[in-house]
């Protein structure tokens, strides 16, 4: 699932209040004051660094009240590359990015203007793309309107200083620029446009999300092709035939006499999604859409249609599914589109998820009256059964794959199970409930981990219990990364993903979905997890062995199973914990920034980790937290040391494959040495400031503290390098860009700030 946000967040995000005016629709939340910016001259120096080859030049003018040749001298003087013109649709791509790279910069009204959206365009997608407002902690900060002035002179000379430290970067222009995997993955190898990777009829489903895939609307954007023909093949080739896309069903069919302003633009919708869907087929891959409906709708649309009005939370109500119309209207728009794409795969469903969709979806049913006489099991199987009964009346072939996650708060769920219809697949996380001891402390895993291999007590329950009754199974995994590192492509822990396959294999599930949004990249894992399950006559071992030479050559095989071996060894020492996941700064690493005060802020879902140790280490004390990370790092230096003979073994022929692999195992590596340095920084910056030290401890403390600093900007100029070479590194297709190339040089001046302010 998305990932595990609580039920007030949620309910943060559907009452807060909102911005007035033009920006009307437009949450604010608690609306705290922005985060300074002092290791630049001023918030205009800030604003040009951070937007610079993300935004154009006139765009940036527009939005602060200059022209483009202001943007570009003060660009200019600070060292920035030269700009760089965009593709069409690279705004598109690259929003969430500019986002929250200026959330703390700009108000709303100069944001609306930078991203060239309407009020409207931002609450949607704020609202409706993943959680984005979620993400970006329920707040927006409260920040005065930028405006453009010439620089002084203490700017120009501060502009200098961080010209000195640009100019040992951005040598000349970069030789990998935002989003060139996209073509490097878009076209074919030019093999026919046959069915030439159709699977067999017993061959289980191999199901992932679009490396680059959108998550909003992605079916009204026509300036991107999401699903390019070297991407489907590469995926075909390393055993997919399932590839998911999230859709909101009033978007994608009409809404009928009792909705009539749904589907607007679904003609456009279907027209596209036919063109995906038969695309893909020639790939022998298979579409399928994530329906997580029905959609809960503000106050004004149930005026006149209390009939169909559920259970409430904040300014919105479900559209209750105990209600013949919203049955009707479900079942009519998913027969509409089924067999409007009557090449569709079919569907994946959630009924408990963080949308609040049915009036059971977070619980809440005796909030409605017609809800409240029915059992929870009855409310969710039922919005099950009208969802299978829609998609079967179009297309009767069409797979309904029901997903149990969030059920009874995710615990078992016997009663919601016995009461499904028959004719679907039932789809657990593997590793859910999966006992795990780190650093001495012990727990469960939630979900999204490579680290701890499943599956768990809970998913083999619910098996059981679907076998029972004569339903088909399907195992939730991650094989290429997870919440616990996502800003790689891929982990290259094969031992891990080796002995999950074999267990599921074990336990004959019926098929895998391999990722969510993250995790659909074509890579060894994915190959690792369709031969083990195709192949039961092969052993782990040799699965591994063939897929080592196949990778790097034959000579180079032993150093890359030590590798390999030494890289999973280590991530099963992560400190894994819900709060961990989504809070901590694996996902930024060397880019997450260090303040010379705490900031007061929380830290937020996968979006801004700021310095909240507290949220970080989860349920670890915080000398154990950074001493796992610390683990995890050290015993990924032993793989980095095999995966060096790794190319040197390798031939001409694989010597690409081996060096690329490289900089992903050595950007993890950074990544989890830098969160514990983070970790010490702000443990270290604590005490001193708590200003009850003797002169000894505060002198030990600064020189601790420079250590950290230095030691970050050397991480943060190694990732500098790795990306300059792979734009795959920082990239995740629900939050795009981490972190791009010049935040890692604003953290290397970040730390040479704080380094100044130590020495005083």
């Amino acid at each position: 699932m998305k990932t595990t946000i609580s039920f007030l967040m949620i309910l943060g995000l559907l009452c807060c209040k909102v911005a007035s005016g033009q920006e009307g629709v437009l949450p604010l939340g608690s609306h705290p004051q922005a985060i300074p910016v002092p290791h630049f001259p001023d918030r205009v120096h800030a604003f040009v660094w951070r937007n610079w080859n993300l935004v154009s030049p006139e765009t940036m003018g527009r939005t602060i009240g200059c022209n483009a040749l202001d943007i570009i001298k003060i660009a200019s003087s600070m060292g920035l590359p030269s700009y760089q013109p965009k593709e069409p649709g690279f705004d598109r791509r690259i929003y969430i990015t500019v986002i929250r790279r200026n959330w703390h910069l700009l108000p709303y009204a100069q944001l609306l203007t930078l991203l060239n959206m309407n009020s409207n365009e931002l609450s949607v997608a704020l609202k409706e793309d993943d959680g984005l407002f979620i993400k970006l902690g329920n707040l927006k900060p409260e920040i005065e309107e930028l405006k453009y002035t010439a620089p002084d002179k203490k700017a120009i000379r501060g502009a200098l200083k961080i010209k000195h430290i640009a100019q040992q970067y951005f040598r000349g222009q970069n030789t990998c620029t935002p989003f060139q995997f996209v073509e490097e993955l878009k076209y074919a190898s030019g093999k026919k446009n046959e069915n030439v990777y159709q699977p067999g009829k017993d061959r289980g489903l191999r199901l992932v999300y679009s490396y680059f895939g959108t998550y909003g609307d992605p079916l009204s954007d026509t300036l991107q092709d999401l699903y390019p023909d070297g991407l489907l093949e590469k995926l075909a080739q390393s055993g997919v035939n399932g590839i998911w896309m999230h859709v909101v069903l009033n978007q994608i069919a009409p809404g009928g006499a009792a909705f009539p302003e749904f589907g607007s633009g679904h003609a456009l919708r279907i027209q596209n999604l036919n063109r995906i869907v038969a695309r893909a087929k020639r790939y022998g891959i298979d579409i399928y859409l994530y329906i997580n409906e029905p959609r809960a709708m503000d106050a004004g649309f149930f005026i006149n249609r209390e009939q169909v009005r559920g259970t409430k939370e904040g300014n919105y109500y479900a559209m209750c599914t105990s209600s013949k119309e919203v049955q009707q209207w479900m079942r009519d728009a998913l027969a509409y589109v089924f067999s409007g794409v009557p090449g569709l795969g079919g569907v994946l469903t959630i009924t408990a998820s963080e949308n609040f969709t049915n009036c059971a979806s977070h619980g809440n049913q005796k909030g409605c009256e017609r809800c409240s006489r029915r059992s929870y099991a009855e409310i969710i199987a039922g919005v099950n059964r009208t969802i299978e009964e829609g998609v079967h009346k179009g297309n009767p072939d069409a797979k309904v794959i029901v997903w149990d996650w969030g059920w009874h708060n995710h615990g078992l769920a016997p009663d919601v199970i016995a009461a499904l219809p028959d004719d679907v697949y039932l789809m657990s996380v593997s590793e859910w409930a999966k006992p795990v001891e780190r650093g001495g402390v012990s727990s469960e895993v939630g979900e999204y981990s490579m680290s701890a291999v499943g599956p768990g007590p809970r998913a083999l329950q619910h098996w059981k219990w679907a076998k029972e009754r004569g339903l088909k199974t399907i195992a939730k995994v991650q094989v290429n990364n997870t919440w616990e590192l996502s800003s790689v492509p891929w982990l290259p822990v094969p031992d891990l993903v080796a002995r999950h396959m074999s267990a599921l294999s074990d336990a004959k599930t019926d098929g895998l979905m391999l990722s969510w949004s993250l995790g659909g990249y074509p890579s060894p894992n994915l190959e690792i997890a369709d031969r083990i399950s195709n192949h039961p006559e092969l052993s782990r071992e040799e699965v591994l062995n063939d897929l080592a030479g196949e990778r790097y050559g034959k000579p180079a095989v032993k150093a890359a199973r030590k590798a390999w071996t030494a890289f999973s060894n280590a991530f099963e020492q992560y400190p894994y914990s819900g709060g961990t996941l989504y809070t901590a700064p694996q996902q930024y690493g060397p880019a997450n920034l260090l303040y010379e005060q705490p900031t007061g802020y929380k830290a937020t879902m996968v979006g801004f980790p700021y310095d909240d140790l507290k949220s970080w280490k989860g349920i670890y004390p915080e000398n154990i937290f950074m001493q796992q990370f610390k683990k995890v790092a050290d015993g990924w230096l032993e793989g980095l040391k095999y995966f060096k003979q790794i190319v040197v073994l390798s031939d001409s022929l694989h010597r690409a494959n081996a060096t690329s692999d490289e900089d992903i195992a050595q950007a993890a590596y950074l990544h989890f040495a830098s969160v514990a340095n983070q970790v010490a920084y702000v443990v270290d910056r604590d005490k001193l400031l708590a200003n009850n030290l003797s002169l000894s401890d505060k002198t030990r403390l600064r020189e601790e503290l420079r250590r950290i600093l230095k030691q970050e900007i050397q991480l943060a100029s190694e990732l500098f390098e790795i990306c300059s070479r792979d734009s795959r590194i920082g990239y995740e297709a629900s939050n795009q860009y981490y972190y791009v190339q010049q935040d890692l040089v604003e953290k290397v001046i970040n730390c040479n700030y704080l380094l100044d302010r130590i020495k005083r």
